[in-house]
């Protein structure tokens, strides 16, 4: 790529990597501490992972007072376990009380720390393949412990002339009506998809790799 072409941004305060409820949170701790950052997200929305790779029948898995971010409760008319249409609602008034404004379509391509400046060079690479470096002395990397899927290798998958998909591309088992399907592991999210394969006349079943206490 040119260099020539490269943006440069200096930023006063951290770059924080990530547009969900963590970097959402730690731009508003700063913010009410006199600190300003700016907050980089590859997607185009906040809290991308809820809103774009999960299913239509998400709720929280732990009640609502613990999953709620610094220095805003849940509405109280939210139930114990909020659905995944409240959460989003809840994150996105959130972004607007603290005016946490990401910086969407931007994707970290490299970051690295200038032993020379005593600053931090982060590269991100925009929609049209537009390079910008933003330099700061801090970076916060909040881009969640899910955000990639993982799937594992399994004999037979190249032969199997069925759909095999990932349950950040499930949506609901309404297409799945009258059909049989194995779904691999018991965690929140197999039990759940299970149970919502059920509600749509689908016939599931589970398979676990241990004994299921």
């Amino acid at each position: 790529m040119n260099k020539s072409s490269t943006r440069c941004v200096c930023v006063p305060g951290p770059v924080i990597v990530g547009a969900g409820p963590s970097g959402l949170a730690v731009a508003a701790c700063l913010k009410e501490r006199g600190v300003p950052s700016t907050v980089l997200e590859r997607s185009n929305c906040i809290a991308s992972l809820w809103q774009l790779k999960t299913y239509d029948r998400l709720r929280l898995h732990l009640p609502k007072q613990f999953c709620e971010l610094p220095l805003m409760g849940f509405p109280t008319e939210f139930p114990t376990y909020p659905s995944k249409q409240q959460f989003i609602d809840y994150l996105e008034k959130y972004a607007e009380k603290f005016d946490v404004r990401p910086r969407f379509n931007e994707t970290v391509s490299h970051a690295e720390f200038d032993q020379v400046l005593g600053f931090w060079r982060v590269r991100t690479v925009g929609p049209k393949v537009e390079e910008t470096e933003y330099v700061c002395r801090w970076v916060v990397v909040a881009t969640g412990e899910n955000a990639e899927a993982v799937v594992p290798e399994i004999e037979g998958m190249g032969e199997f002339g069925s759909d095999i998909r990932h349950t950040s591309l499930y949506k609901s088992g309404e297409e799945f009506t009258g059909k049989r399907v194995l779904v691999v592991g018991c965690g929140n999210s197999g039990m759940e998809v299970c149970l919502d394969l059920c509600n749509h006349s689908a016939k599931p079943s589970l398979v676990v790799r241990d004994t299921v206490s």
